[in-house]
């Protein structure tokens, strides 16, 4: 860009490369509608206002013209998308920015996951920034494929895409004063650190924010919103594909507090990506329920950017980045044309960009010593058992203890009761390591589930009403080299292979959707299950959400930190 020859376009003296007629645009600086022409020059916004000259010309005729969106926090891997594939599925849906804590991929293959990623994020027409994953592994309670010590973070916060310090999840570690953990928030000192305190309060989280984080993800109730409000956090309403807090904490966005809030969706399927969209199904639903339209714009726009520091976007200005959005139908956010950096890039949600090709890296990744029967056996304890009970709509759970099933003394799944057995296998250093739990509120009647995707270390993790059908959707998994299953009767119902990482198809969009489709609906033949059950399932060996998990290395109780199991 010629900062010369852009100061020229906006006093009207040269043409503008492209100018965007007759447009009602939503002005997030203000938070009006304002009828003016857009010109256009090089990668930049050079004027709102009356112009006439350009090269190019698009009359809008009253559309309404909006800043791209930016989706402030995500995982790209929980698409289960190649990041091509991920910006041909986001880009038409008008997310133009996207700030992403790779620890996914990180906890699988380290900085060469990373590397992976931000490689290709340079040829994309999508601003991709990373956060440095804090915590790889999250815990020392699992086994990662991968370690990111506090030296090496501080070498990856100097990548020119790196802007931050991705969630803490280690709330206890911060709390606790651990060296490591406070070695790495040094190490991002001045530049934006993420939270991830679920169900942190009073003065455990003052000294979570006095370490100098600035935001978090994880709140689930409104009196739990408030108090991080109030204590200074940035509140992520996040509305996920399992994760929904949008109607729990939307009522706290007041004009009081609206600078302070914006709209992330954390993790969002391939299915749900393509049946209603990513940032910008947040920003419909939350006019749905009643936000006005510019304000929830506003939340996916420029308080994001303002948040990370991106002072060039989130708005339309003279001098801003041109990551545009048209918008047919303003209420139900019906987007029709997008422009990255002043270029057409997508149009009635297709894209209109050719992406880099894609590349089969990071193969070969799942290593397991296979269990046998013998290993998943739970003897009994006392007349009950601890029992991970999932909670509809969140990735909480509750701990309770419950009477179990048993028969010539061990314990076994009880489909009456709904409560399953639940199996982690270790998949990176072939360890045999095996954790195994009881799980109350999948549904299943029948068959397994299993899946490489298990947040965050990405071991093998399996649900199911009988020990053979684990141990062959297990397998499964082995020979797919990463995916999900759905097995019943020893036999492979559907599948959907993830050979990249054990995370990430190479399939385009359709193709994994309709692989994903045909699995929920396999999945849906073993019982009553709750809606989006892998991604549910997911969830269930991350030992930093409260208030039970299972990893590799057995049951957490998350509120105490510690094995139980």
């Amino acid at each position: 860009m010629n900062l010369k020859e852009l100061i020229s376009v906006a006093r009207g003296e040269m043409s503008a490369d492209l100018l965007l007629k007759n447009a009602r645009i939503v002005n997030t600086f203000v938070g009006e509608i304002e009828q003016a022409d857009v010109a256009i020059y090089g990668d930049r916004i050079a004027g709102v206002g009356d112009y006439g000259k350009a090269k190019e010309i698009i009359d809008l005729q009253g559309a309404f013209l909006a800043p791209g969106l930016i989706n402030g926090h995500t995982h790209i891997e929980s698409s289960m998308l190649h990041p091509t594939r991920y910006a041909q599925a986001v880009v038409p849906r008008g997310t133009l920015s996207v700030v992403t804590d790779l620890h996914e991929i990180a906890n699988v293959c380290g900085p060469e996951g990373i590397k992976f990623v931000t490689d290709l994020a340079r040829q994309l027409p999508l601003d991709m920034l990373f956060m440095a994953p804090s915590c790889v592994p999250a815990t020392n309670l699992e086994t990662s494929g991968a370690e990111i010590s506090s030296k090496e973070v501080k070498k990856i916060l100097a990548h020119p895409r790196i802007i931050g310090l991705g969630e803490m999840m280690n709330f206890p570690g911060v709390v606790m004063g651990d060296e490591e953990v406070l070695s790495k928030i040094s190490a991002a000192q001045g530049m934006i650190i993420d939270g991830h305190a679920p169900g942190l309060t009073g003065k455990d989280l003052n000294a979570y924010l006095s370490a100098g984080i600035l935001s978090d993800h994880e709140s689930t109730t409104i009196e739990e919103g408030r108090e991080k409000l109030r204590r200074g956090i940035y509140l992520m309403i996040r509305e996920g594909s399992s994760e929904k807090n949008l109607d729990a904490l939307l009522p706290l966005v007041t004009d009081n507090t609206y600078k302070r809030c914006f709209f992330v969706v954390d993790d969002r399927s391939c299915s749900d990506l393509l049946r209603e969209g990513d940032i910008d199904a947040v920003v419909r639903k939350a006019i749905g329920r009643g936000l006005e339209a510019v304000r929830a714009i506003q939340m996916a726009t420029i308080n994001t950017a303002e948040y990370f520091r991106l002072h060039d976007r989130g708005g339309i200005g003279p001098g801003y980045v041109a990551n545009l959005i048209t918008i047919t139908d303003l209420p139900q956010l019906e987007i029709d044309m997008v422009f990255y950096k002043g270029k057409l890039v997508a149009r009635e949600g297709k894209p209109l960009f050719l992406p880099p090709p894609v590349t089969l890296d990071l193969r070969d990744t799942v290593r397991i010593k296979s269990p046998t029967g013998k290993s998943l056996r739970i003897a009994v304890a006392g007349e009950t058992c601890p029992v991970i009970e999932i909670i509809p709509g969140q990735i909480v759970t509750r701990k309770t203890m419950e009477k179990v099933k048993v028969v010539d003394g061990l314990v076994m799944p009880d489909v009456e009761r709904d409560i399953l057995k639940l199996v982690v296998v270790e998949r990176h250093k072939a360890s045999s390591n095996i954790g195994v739990g009881l799980v109350k509120g999948f549904g299943l009647t029948k068959g397994a589930l299993a899946s490489s995707v298990a947040h965050d270390s990405h071991n093998i993790i399996a649900v199911g009403a009988d020990d053979l059908d684990i141990l062959r959707a297990i397998e499964e998994i082995r020979r797919l080299q990463g995916g999900l299953v759905v097995c019943a009767d020893l036999e492979i119902l559907a599948s959907l292979p993830l050979p990249i990482a054990g995370l990430l198809s190479p399939e385009p969009l359709d193709t994994v959707v309709l692989q994903y489709e045909t699995l929920e609906r396999a999945a849906a033949t073993l019982g009553n299950l709750p809606p989006a059950p892998f991604s549910i399932l997911s969830f269930l060996a991350l030992p930093v959400i409260p208030e039970l998990r299972l990893t590799d290395l057995g049951l957490v109780d998350v509120n105490e930190f510690r094995l139980i199991w």
